[in-house]
């Protein structure tokens, strides 16, 4: 009778657990590749006992495409700026309750109006940078300055663009001196013919490993997002990040809660620990990315604070342009990528 009483008990106390386990919150993120370490998500997951688990990806396009299909499985995302209005359109992100949001005060004044989401009504900033070009000294022996680089016969199929639709016409609109994200038919349908007529020289297109082709030799230039090449530029000093002459383009990455987000309080609990200086130096830093909190700057190292690549002199910003929803031009970009992408 005794050990039937202590099996009864035992029992008891596992079944227990079990629904402990069972109601412990989650939070699922999906989040650009390289921009959010594995060690904060790990940090945030023991300081609140959420279990987080997290996806990543290496275009809008493809995030865009899973919340759009609905039912993603999704409760955080990190959007970059033209994206938040696409999916704001589109009504796929929640409206956020700043009184979640305490740290949302540690915003940089950089970024509190943000001309894309006014007010941080649907996101919050969580780094930025820029997109240029990438080059190792071995097979470039003049210093690169120009897009135009990348259209030289001479790098034939040692020069890689973005498989990312927007970036490839960052370049192919500003090799023509015009403006990246216009709306414009005809410069879209110019910026088309150039990344045509660059295919015959290019090694490919590559939006994951793009930093390591370009840090081993095998590509001589590569399209480029800072973020993703910051890291190499420590550990091999032939390679070099340019903002090119023509402008380039910067960009901000952040977080949003989807519509159909399970975990919201969750997610809310993740974006205002996101946001405490501490934590944004560490993620910063580990990344080694801009960030968009002013406080966290003064606690990184020298090496990433005025490293210029991660945060560029003003003037290098001059001419950047900032690519923001183009609306029913979007179709244009579209039909146009396809035909880059099937031409011989």
């Amino acid at each position: 009778m005794l050990k039937y009483g202590m099996l009864l008990a035992t029992t008891s106390l596992l079944l227990a657990g079990t629904a402990l386990t069972a109601s412990a919150e989650e939070l699922h993120i999906y989040a650009w590749a390289s921009e959010l370490p594995q060690e904060i998500v790990d940090d945030f997951a023991k300081e609140t006992g959420i279990n987080v688990t997290m996806d990543t990806y290496d275009s809008n396009e493809t995030m865009m495409a899973k919340l759009s299909a609905g039912a993603s499985g999704y409760d955080l995302v990190e959007p970059s700026q033209y994206t938040v209005q696409v999916l704001v359109k589109q009504g796929l992100l929640t409206e956020l309750d700043h009184a979640k949001l305490p740290n949302l005060s540690n915003l940089g004044a950089a970024f509190k109006d943000v001309s894309y989401d006014p007010g941080q009504k649907f996101s919050v900033p969580y780094i930025w940078g820029t997109t240029g070009l990438a080059y190792n000294e071995d097979c470039v022996k003049q210093p690169i300055t120009s897009w135009k680089a990348m259209w030289d016969p001479q790098y034939e199929g040692r020069v890689y663009m973005l498989d990312n639709m927007l970036a490839a016409y960052i370049a192919g609109l500003q090799v023509n001196g015009l403006h990246a994200g216009t709306a414009n038919p005809e410069e879209i349908e110019k910026a088309t013919q150039s990344l045509i007529e660059q295919k015959k020289i290019l090694g490919g297109y590559n939006s994951s490993n793009f930093g390591e082709l370009v840090a081993s030799g095998e590509a001589c230039i590569v399209q480029a997002w800072n973020s993703n090449v910051t890291q190499i530029l420590d550990e091999n000093p032939k390679v070099h990040y340019v903002i090119p002459e023509e402008g380039g383009s910067m960009w901000i990455d952040g977080f949003a809660i989807p519509k159909n987000a399970k975990n919201v309080d969750a997610a809310y609990k993740f974006i205002d620990y996101i946001m405490k200086p501490e934590v944004a130096a560490k993620a910063a830093n580990l990344s080694k990315s801009a960030t968009v909190v002013d406080a966290a700057k003064a606690l990184l190292p020298k090496e990433v604070a005025e490293n210029q690549a991660i945060y560029p002199p003003a003037d290098k910003l001059k001419k950047v342009d900032f690519i923001l929803d183009v609306g029913d031009a979007m179709k244009l970009y579209q039909d146009g990528w396809t035909k880059v992408k099937t031409a011989q």
